[in-house]
């Protein structure tokens, strides 16, 4: 039986059914989820706990899996599941148990409640985003995905104009500047800033999407008080509500977005509560700024 597709709305977000994702993909199926992300940007298969091999078994269908995060950050805070393919989105300690407020794993999930598309800030960005829960809290913790192809066909034509050669600085540490979230220079020289076209075009759907996201600490041709105005205003409209679906987890749901097409953001939770998620992120090879820094 092939892959099934019921769409949420007509064109983002799709519930993904017949299929096992612990075994390998026939390439039929393969290629009908390809063509159903590039479709509806957000695919949401139920009751598919994976393990951490079976997670990176699957991502690996799709392409070469990330492994920079990991090695380049997290891996020197701790590395609780010892896969360098395999994110570790909880908010537990090197030990297992929930951490502690002040935790880099805690602080990671408040950091992860602004707008993002996983990758923006690298010259190397991500394709795909795998996220698996394997336990997921009882209230809260929903994760947000807007649709950037429709928050820039939503735009008016004067701001379409004025986006139509601007560029956006990406800068990993730009939401952690925020919080104010101590961070060394190695830390900080892991990923220099990136420059991106704020008006893209997804290779696979050929339509055209608002790139901007939490990352963006300033716009060429503007001086930083006007870009970082701008980027927040462009946020806001993309997190509209009638460009958002909200996903509520249970154990063994997977989500499987292009974050080409759209930004996505954690919700609040209790963070005193257990929360598992494990993530594999898939290499953008279409959208590359190679080895040279454009900052």
């Amino acid at each position: 039986m092939s892959v099934k597709f019921e769409p949420v709305t007509a064109d983002f977000a799709a519930i993904v059914s017949g299929s096992d994702l612990r075994e390998p993909l026939r390439p039929v199926d393969r290629d009908l989820i390809i063509r159903a992300s590039d479709k509806y940007g957000v695919l949401v298969f139920h009751d598919q706990l994976l393990s951490k091999e079976q997670l990176i078994a699957f991502g690996s269908q799709f392409g070469e899996l990330d492994t920079g995060l990991q090695t380049k950050l997290m891996h020197k805070i701790q590395n609780r599941i010892g896969d360098a393919s395999v994110s570790d989105i909880s908010n537990l300690d090197a030990s297992g148990k929930v951490a502690a407020r002040d935790h880099w794993q805690t602080i990671m999930n408040v950091s992860n409640r602004f707008w993002h598309s996983d990758g923006s800030f690298k010259h190397y960005p991500n394709r795909y985003s795998i996220l698996n829960a394997v336990v997921a809290v009882q209230y809260g913790g929903q994760t947000e995905y807007a649709d950037l192809r429709a928050a820039f066909d939503a735009l008016d034509e004067p701001t379409k104009e004025l986006l139509s050669d601007k560029v956006g600085t990406f800068y990993s540490h730009n939401t952690r500047d925020w919080l104010q979230v101590d961070a060394g220079d190695e830390e900080r020289k892991a990923y220099p800033p990136v420059q991106w076209p704020l008006v893209r075009t997804h290779p696979g759907s050929k339509r055209k999407v608002l790139w901007c996201d939490s990352k963006v600490a300033r716009i060429s041709g503007m001086t930083v008080p006007e870009g970082r105005a701008l980027a927040h205003e462009l946020i806001e409209h993309i997190g509209q509500r009638e460009r958002v679906y909200s996903h509520a987890w249970k154990s063994g749901d997977l989500v499987m977005v292009d974050n080409r097409s759209a930004l996505h953001r954690g919700r609040r939770f209790n963070l005193d509560e257990r929360r598992e998620m494990r993530r594999v992120e898939v290499v953008d090879t279409v959208h590359s700024l190679g080895e040279v820094s454009l900052a």
